[in-house]
């Protein structure tokens, strides 16, 4: 070839490289142009969607205050606007643009999370709301001494319904990934998370209630139920050591009190009643021979079954299940049905429930007396409630309440019944399998005293490290305070004094590990203390000693494992006292950021 036809060639070759690179610019410079211009709509429509989503939270809180004042039809206006912006946060995130940028780096997880939750808030404005608001509230609550449970019945389909739409809407939420979220994100799943989860337990426990109170309140035939008052001047880890008690009869949605006796009216049980190695390597045969200690593990159900068949062999009673309530959840229930009187002249209220229960009987009445005024105050506020005309709204506030702060637990012996009750607050038990780590912190009064009443306790848990095994650390503070006077109590008040001091308060306070966790050992005010252990399941258990002299503070540290988990937060579960506890759960980032 010659060299001319070279240099043609070679000039061909060199205009068809350019030409190739000329088109390999332009179509860059076009697709740029065109990501460019997806980025400042994608920006424009995501400043819309986030107002959309404000206005949409502050309507739902708006929503909450209408439902439970009453205010149907304000509630109802409130939901219409609630459905716009939800439904304008959804297509805001729903078009083309925010697809591809879906799709984009860096920026993709955050827009699918941002599209997520607002398809979240859409739903439940569309379908979980409406249905809640269309649920007759009064069917939750008895009337003219008796709940009617052909009413209660016909609401079930509605409850169920909400229920589904909930929990789909939190599973969906609970599957997004956080680890590549910016931290704005990050922070608004996590609180509609929360947000979901609070509503999830009241439609979850709404739930339960329409399927099993109708069988509960004898439906099918008469029950017979235990109700059982927990004194909170005696800890045990349920809440009360188990005095006073009732049978109450339930048959076609009435109630009725048949008898009452008291835990010192059934002696001790020799041999001890049985009861699994856990229990006995903790604490020995004490649940199994004194009706007083039955409640000295977490486990209500356990609990329960004990005292049910400790009243069967002394009494002959059989009962269908037991119901425990304790007098900060009385007060709260005379709060809301007015006050109540009592044998002779005196009137039990709200303001003056615990009071009068937990301390004042002590300084007036000798021991009989004082079961008998348990058992009436508890037997006479359910017998109210059953008879006296009550806003439901205010009810259902103040049973949730107590329900929540495990005031009121209940066991049925009804193994179908349980299984609905296993995983809710009102079982009175720890989860088998954590799904967020949870540390329990239990009481048990060590002084055989009734010091209780002026005990006052804080906890506080701070998330530490990720261990490279998966474990997370805790560091787990627990706080007793003594409010007792140094001296003019009671005999009955300073009992047995096992502290040595009749005004020292001995508490055995019990921490459980989240499950496949560890308790690492304990300080307390700052030194090494001795503590006794155990398991429970596939959680640690350390006990620790600690007394308190009348005005005194002491400091229990426990350092602690979790088992495997990314989770940045920690569930704190306690036995309730007269005065609420002040708790703090200081978060950490996923291990998984």
């Amino acid at each position: 070839m010659t060299h001319s036809g070279v240099s043609r060639r070679r000039r061909h070759s060199t205009r068809r490289r350019r030409a190739r690179v000329r088109r390999v610019l332009l179509t860059t410079l076009v697709v740029l142009s065109l990501v460019l211009a997806s980025g400042g709509w994608v920006g424009f429509r995501a400043w819309q969607a986030r107002a959309h989503l404000l206005n949409a939270a502050g309507l739902a809180r708006d929503l909450s205050v209408d439902v439970v004042g009453g205010d149907l039809p304000r509630a109802q206006r409130t939901l219409a606007a609630l459905q716009e912006q939800a439904d304008a946060a959804r297509s805001a995130t729903g078009d083309p643009g925010w697809w591809l940028g879906r799709r984009a780096p860096y920026v993709g997880d955050d827009l699918t999370a941002v599209r997520q939750i607002a398809v979240a808030v859409d739903d439940l404005a569309r379908q979980a709301f409406p249905t809640l608001l269309r649920i007759d509230l009064a069917s939750l609550v008895p009337r003219q001494g008796r709940l009617d449970l052909a009413r209660l019945s016909g609401i079930s389909a509605e409850v169920v319904a909400a229920d589904r739409a909930v929990r789909e809407t939190n599973a969906r939420l609970a599957a997004v990934p956080t680890g590549d979220l910016v931290p704005q994100v990050r922070a608004a799943l996590a609180d509609l998370r929360g947000e979901l989860g609070r509503l999830g337990e009241l439609t979850s426990a709404a739930d339960r209630g329409a399927r099993l109170l109708p069988s509960l309140l004898g439906a099918g035939g008469p029950r017979r139920y235990l109700l059982v008052s927990q004194n909170l001047a005696e800890l045990r880890a349920t809440g009360g050591m188990f005095g006073a008690y009732a049978v109450i009869r339930a048959e076609g949605g009435r109630i009725r009190m048949e008898a009452q006796g008291a835990a010192g009216d059934l002696g001790t049980f020799d041999p001890p009643l049985k009861l699994d190695q856990e229990t006995r390597r903790l604490w020995n045969d004490l649940p199994g021979i004194f009706p007083a200690d039955v409640n000295l593990n977490p486990d209500f159900p356990a609990a329960a079954a004990l005292y049910r068949e400790m009243v069967r062999r002394r009494t002959g009673t059989e009962v269908d299940g037991v119901l425990a309530v304790d007098p900060v959840a009385l007060s709260y229930l005379l709060g809301a049905i007015g006050p109540v009187p009592m044998p002779g002249s005196a009137v039990l209220s709200g303001s003056t429930a615990v009071r009068s229960l937990l301390s004042d009987s002590y300084r007036d009445l000798d021991a009989t007396a004082q079961n008998a005024f348990f058992a009436a105050a508890a037997s006479r506020v359910f017998t109210a409630l059953f008879a006296k005309s009550v806003d439901p709204r205010a009810l259902l506030t103040v049973l949730d309440r107590s329900i929540t702060e495990r005031r009121i637990l209940f066991w049925s012996v009804h193994s179908d019944e349980q299984r609905v009750l296993a995983d809710s607050q009102l079982a009175g038990r720890l989860p088998e399998q954590d799904t967020v780590p949870t540390v329990g912190v239990f009481l048990n009064d060590g002084s055989g005293a009734k010091l209780g009443y002026y005990l006052r306790f804080s906890a506080a848990v701070t998330v530490g490290e990720c261990q490279p095994d998966g474990r997370r650390e805790l560091r787990l503070r627990v706080t007793v305070r003594s409010t007792a006077p140094r001296a003019g109590l009671s005999g009955s008040v300073t009992g047995l004094a096992l502290s040595g001091d009749p005004y020292t308060a001995r508490t055995l306070v019990s921490v459980y590990s989240p499950t496949g966790g560890a308790v690492l050992g304990g300080r307390l005010d700052g030194r090494d203390t001795r503590m006794g252990s155990g398991v429970a399941g596939r959680r640690q258990v350390a006990v620790a000693n600690v007394e308190v002299r009348p005005g005194a503070t002491r400091t229990l540290e426990i350092p602690l494992l979790t088992g495997r988990t990314g989770a940045g937060t920690v569930e704190l579960v306690h036995t309730p006292t007269v005065t609420p506890w002040t708790t703090q759960v200081v978060s950490a980032p996923s291990c998984d950021q």
